[in-house]
């Protein structure tokens, strides 16, 4: 992460100026102070713009009666200061090229006039290498001189006092602050190179000193548990590169409440990177649960534009769909990617964490070949590389369940050769698995095991799904989805947008196994469907098809209709409940975990083992006390 280029150096600093009409019509509208957080925001912009390394907020009345921003940048010289406070005066751009390629967090000009207005505001600041520092009243315009180091600070009180309309629809002192204190973290997450501190009534109440890394910062400021439940991110892809930090599924919350973007150090909320995000995660996070992580993009100014909200909350890229895929593999290699360290970890804390598991150098992974296709049914015969015996075996068990009662013991082959059985507990080997060895099957459906740090529980059916799903991903990659035609095609009503995302499709479609074509020029015809689905609404899966291509890119809705199909297989295909297994194929299949990507978690997203480490088990039956 690289901090935002600031107007830090006094030699090469821009003066302000009044901008020409011709750019002030290119810029959006204008600030638009909302409550007292948002003043904060644009204070906080303009100082880490200075140049700023420490940022001290006074705050009283949560905001509304007095917010004083006091930093250490380069401050303001004497006969600018009057016109820090015009509208459309900045020294952040002089022209429509600075506009397409903004540097700094702010660049209208206008926060400082539209606070003025509604606020009463005034501003201490002494440029540096001046021999003094001025103060500016902005109701009377007088300037005086003042006592002050190096820097700025701008002091807005009674907020809304001539508005008072606007302030009735302002919360209660504690809804405003911690309003305030949200956006002092948001700058604060982004630039761990500054120190800030948050003052309420006299009282300090949040104080986030320099940081060295960015790890340090995240830990101070959304807690240790979200770095040490989290994974690093860092992958480039072309002109973008994406960096920060993830958690691991069981981390998600039920609230979208810690999820930080970052575009150039900007702090940003976009439909593009939510959705990247939520896709990467969709394979192993269950129900509604919101992921958490900070993650910050970088990306040439020019190829992203953030002049399209007055907040600045939202930008436009120019290729969104290469944003997209630059976030959504960032974020699914880092979470498939094997930790370093989990094996020798401490005792797992109640709280869960998973991990993507090395498998064991002295264990040789067995090949599982089909006992049956039949438990697949025809899903299997759509795929030619399924069907492919020259391709390696998918490892699957036996998954005719309705030959065989459920008693029934499966074959020794299923999961490993007999020659294959890992060593007992105290040899060199098993220091190598994360997951241990296998001690017994309780009630048919969870395997017990036990590992260096206590004792592991296992749901055998989700472990082994998620196993033959990542192997059918693998093998599969690419292929095609069969489609049935229909008897009758199904017709209806397009909008534009829909007959265009159709036309400009084409030739993707099929590979969804759908065929759409114009009937008329305001109609289409859905002419055949992917196998799995004829039972379905074929116009009602056309229309959130073409929905999905007209937003995302075309590579991404293939991948998640084909997942959504081989996640349909793994599950039938994955070993089931009141299967009787031997200690064998228990270890084999622990060994496999330990082998396969996001084994942590099911097709689904629910957990496929838990760590219950000595220590907890000896609480429970109070030993030691």
């Amino acid at each position: 992460m690289s901090a935002l280029p600031s107007s830090a150096d006094p030699a090469t600093r821009r003066p302000i100026r009044e901008l020409a009409d011709e750019l002030i019509s290119q810029i959006a509208a204008g600030e638009v102070v909302e409550r007292p957080a948002s003043v904060i925001r644009e204070l906080l912009d303009n100082a880490l713009d200075a140049g700023a390394r420490q940022i001290t907020v006074r705050l009283s009345a949560g905001g509304v009666r007095l917010i004083s921003v006091e930093d250490d940048g380069t401050g303001l010289p004497r006969d600018e200061l009057p016109l820090a406070l015009r509208r459309h005066a900045t020294s952040k751009i002089a022209s429509l090229h600075d506009l397409e390629t903004v540097g700094t967090m702010g660049f209208r000009g206008e926060a400082l006039a539209a606070i003025n207005a509604i606020a009463e505001l005034s501003i201490q600041s002494r440029f540096a290498g001046a021999d003094g520092a001025f103060a500016l009243d902005g109701r009377t315009g007088e300037l005086r001189p003042v006592a002050r180091a190096t820097g700025t600070t701008v002091e807005v009180r009674e907020l809304f006092f001539a508005t008072p309309a606007r302030r009735k629809f302002l919360k209660t002192d504690a809804t405003e602050l911690a309003h305030c204190i949200e956006a002092v973290r948001r700058h604060a997450l982004a630039r761990p190179d500054v120190g800030f501190s948050i003052w309420h009534e006299g009282r300090l109440v949040e104080q986030w000193r320099t940081a060295a890394t960015l790890e340090q910062r995240l830990a101070d400021t959304l807690g240790d548990d979200f770095v040490k439940h989290g994974v690093v991110v860092d992958h480039a892809a072309g002109p973008v590169r994406v960096t920060g930090r993830a958690g691991i599924p069981d981390a998600a919350r039920s609230r979208a409440d810690q999820q930080f973007f970052y575009v150039n150090g900007r702090f940003v909320r976009d439909k593009v990177l939510a959705h990247a995000v939520r896709s990467a995660y969709e394979d192993v996070l269950h129900g509604q649960r919101q992921p958490v992580y900070a993650l910050y993009l970088e990306i040439d100014p020019a190829r992203v534009d953030v002049n399209v909200h007055p907040t600045k909350i939202e930008v436009r890229f120019r290729d969104s769909r290469e944003v997209h895929q630059a976030v959504r593999h960032a974020i699914e290699n880092a979470l498939a990617a094997p930790r370093a360290g989990d094996a020798a970890a401490a005792p797992a804390e109640p709280f869960f964490k998973p991990r993507a598991l090395p498998q064991a150098a002295s264990w040789t992974q067995p090949a599982i070949p089909f006992a049956s296709e039949r438990g697949l049914g025809d899903a299997a015969a759509m795929w030619p590389a399924y069907r492919d015996k020259s391709a390696t075996p998918v490892s699957l068990p036996t998954s005719d369940t309705r030959a065989a009662p459920a008693s029934a013991p499966l074959a020794p082959s299923a999961f490993a050769p007999a020659a294959q059985v890992p060593p007992g507990i105290g040899t060199a080997a098993e220091g190598s698995w994360p997951l241990g060895r296998a001690l017994a099957q309780l009630q048919g459906v969870y395997i017990l095991a036990e590992n260096s740090q206590g004792l592991v529980i296992v749901d055998m059916h989700a472990a082994h799904e998620r196993i033959v799903y990542e192997r059918l991903k693998t093998q599969l990659d690419g292929a095609a989805i069969a489609s049935q035609p229909l008897l009758i095609p199904a017709t209806f009503a397009a909008t534009p947008q829909e007959v265009a995302t159709a036309e400009a499709c084409a030739a993707v479609l099929p590979s969804l196994g759908l065929e759409i074509s114009p009937f008329s020029p305001r109609t289409l015809a859905v002419r055949a469907v992917p196998s799995t689905l004829a039972e379905g609404d074929p116009v009602e899966l056309a229309r959130s098809v073409l929905a999905e291509l007209a937003q995302h890119d075309a590579s991404t809705v293939v991948q998640r209709a084909q997942n959504e199909l081989l996640s349909t297989m793994a599950c039938h295909g994955a070993v089931r409940a009141n299967r009787k297994l031997t200690i064998d194929e228990m270890n084999a299949l622990l060994r496999q975990m330990e082998a396969t990507e996001r084994s942590d978690q099911c097709n689904h997203g629910r957990p496929t083992w838990r760590q219950l480490s000595v220590r907890e088990l000896d609480a429970l039956f109070m030993r030691g006390r």
